[in-house]
């Protein structure tokens, strides 16, 4: 039997070729990924735009109560001023507290008036804000424009308080007192409704934090936190802050003037979206079912349908090469698929039984085919080289007993020619009838047919014997030597070598003749029933003759790297003498 070298044993792997992978990759693969690509890169970009958006927010909220907050201080330096201008009308002290009653709301550390020497002229409301340590100081530098005192804490309550201080001319000063820590907290209550607010701090300009409050730890030391710096040196914006445990943080920051104090905001502005916008974050997860359904599908097509038919197409393909017993080999996969290679066994055990009459048929033909060549090698030798050697004798006596030049010249001549006639009519028997076959064996019939090939096409071949020799049947040795003829003519009508070889191997098991060249070699057929049609009618004959006495003929070959043809008979019958 004959095996291609280029039709391995097929692979228990998948191979990606086929309908099923070639409609995952060109349409199922490519548009899961875009399915995918398209809800998470919009969710990407949407997320993109929030995070730019709240930052947006969150700095217009902070310059907003910044804002509020420079109105409110502004305001109540304003009532303060108004305080001080009235003392300019002979108004008495008491009476200028008595008429400003309505900004004691404003005012919940108290109002009071001091004379230019420091001395206290009146003072109304709950004066807890008063008590200032640096209220002498104060009362030094006022003037005209309003100013506000450093902010300082009470002992009792923590709480801090602001004085703001205005004087006219060689009048009274007035001096009043609110809670800084009031004034934030209400501020930042307008400005947020409950649940908004993550976190906020108001420093002042030593740093001093004045109100705290938030659900998140500060990411820094209050001091330290992104936003402080920048808002103490007059600057309003926008800062984003990676944290280990929650996430990232939008922080906004902004000044506020009159005083000198920083205002912070800080929260996670992934909590700025709805409920609903979140669910959709997890849409795309809608696709995986069917992704997962399609994935499904593909395994059971490639396990069903792709694997069977590729197991299927080696077996067929053995089948092309003869070997009949390989497509019987369940290959599983569907109910069509099981009915396919059901056709496939009935079609190969009809081509077998086709095979076999034929192969009958052409054991019938070789062995006339032999018997005729035999015949006319024996009438050759018999009858026509009898008669070419009884003419030489006759042509030798002839020229012993004519002394004409001329003739004797003439006579030379044809017998030169009769004796060429005889050596090539004895190369012509022994190739019709291998005499030394038939008397030395098959290694010495082998070698000769080395030597003869060297000197008729010009060509070096050398001839190797590995192993013990041994006998074959007849047939079996005809059958080897004839299809190393052929490998060997084969070699000089088509091969354009340099070199050849012939190498037989005798071994327990098997005998192998290996015959090889180093010529330009040539594209083998895929199957044998290629061969005819494509003009390789020597590598037919050789398939032939492998079928007819059982041997696996392996033809290896490429173009530009020579051909190698191996005939390897498995456990020989022993010639019986």
């Amino acid at each position: 039997m004959t095996r291609h070298p280029d039709n391995p044993a097929p692979s228990r792997g998948v191979r990606w070729r086929g309908l099923i992978p070639q409609l995952f990759v060109i349409i199922i693969l490519p548009l899961t990924i875009l399915l995918l690509a398209i809800p998470f890169g919009s969710l990407m970009l949407h997320q993109q735009a929030m995070r730019v958006l709240v930052g947006e927010r969150d700095e217009r909220t902070a310059r907003s109560v910044a804002r509020a907050l420079n109105e409110q201080l502004n305001h109540r330096a304003a009532s303060v001023r108004s305080i001080a201008l009235r003392a300019l009308d002979k108004v008495s002290p008491s009476n200028i507290l008595s008429d400003s009653d309505f900004l004691l709301p404003d005012f919940d550390g108290g109002l009071a008036l001091f004379a230019p020497d420091g001395r206290l002229q009146a003072a109304t409301g709950s004066r807890r804000g008063l008590n200032s340590p640096g209220l002498t100081d104060l009362l030094q530098r006022a003037g005209k424009i309003p100013i506000f005192s450093a902010p300082f804490a009470d002992s009792s309550t923590g709480e801090f308080w602001v004085l703001v201080a205005a004087s006219s001319d060689r009048a009274s000063i007035a001096v009043g007192a609110f809670s800084a820590t009031t004034l934030i907290q209400r501020t930042l209550a307008d400005a947020f409704t409950s649940g908004d607010l993550t976190s906020a701090v108001v420093l002042d300009a030593s740093d001093q934090p004045l109100y705290l409050t938030g659900s998140l730890p500060l990411s820094r030391q209050v001091t330290d936190h992104p936003g402080i710096a920048e808002a103490l040196r007059g600057e309003s914006g926008t800062t984003f802050v990676q944290t280990p445990d929650s996430g990232e943080h939008v922080v906004a920051f902004s000044p506020v003037a009159p005083v000198g104090w920083a205002l912070v905001i800080e929260e996670r502005w992934e909590l700025v979206d709805n409920s609903l916008l979140r669910t959709t974050q997890v849409a795309p997860l809608a696709l995986v079912p069917p992704l997962l359904l399609a994935l499904v599908a593909l395994w059971f097509g490639i396990r069903q349908i792709v694997r069977p038919l590729q197991t299927l197409e080696a077996r067929a393909a053995d089948l092309a090469w003869g070997r009949f017993n390989a497509i019987e080999v369940p290959v599983g996969g569907i109910a069509e698929i099981r009915r396919l290679q059901a056709e496939l066994i009935h079609m190969a055990r009809k081509v077998k039984l086709a095979q076999e009459s034929l192969r009958d048929y052409i054991s019938a033909i070789t062995t006339g085919q032999e018997e005729e060549r035999r015949r006319l090698a024996r009438e050759l030798h018999d009858d026509t080289l009898q008669a070419l050697i009884a003419l030489n004798q006759r042509t030798q006596l002839a020229l012993l007993s004519i002394g004409n030049a001329p003739v004797a010249a003439s006579l030379a001549e044809i017998q030169t020619l009769a004796e060429q006639t005889m050596a090539n009519l004895r190369r012509l028997t022994r190739a019709l009838r291998p005499i030394y076959l038939e008397d030395l064996g098959l290694v010495t019939a082998l070698e000769m047919l080395a030597r003869e090939a060297s000197q008729s096409i010009n060509l070096p071949v050398e001839f190797h014997r590995i192993g013990s020799e041994r006998r074959l049947a007849s047939e079996v040795e005809l059958a080897l030597y004839r299809m190393a003829q052929e490998a060997l003519n084969n070699i000089a009508r088509h091969a354009q070598a340099s070199h050849g070889s012939l190498t037989i191997n005798f071994t327990p098991e098997t005998v192998t003749l290996i015959v090889s060249d180093d010529g330009r070699g040539f594209r083998l057929p895929e199957t044998p029933a290629e061969f005819a049609p494509q003009g390789h009618f020597g590598l037919l004959g050789l398939h032939e003759r492998s079928e007819l006495i059982g041997a696996h003929l392996d033809i290896r070959s490429a173009p530009g790297q020579g051909t190698q043809v191996t005939i390897r008979l498995p456990i020989p019958p022993v010639h019986s003498t």
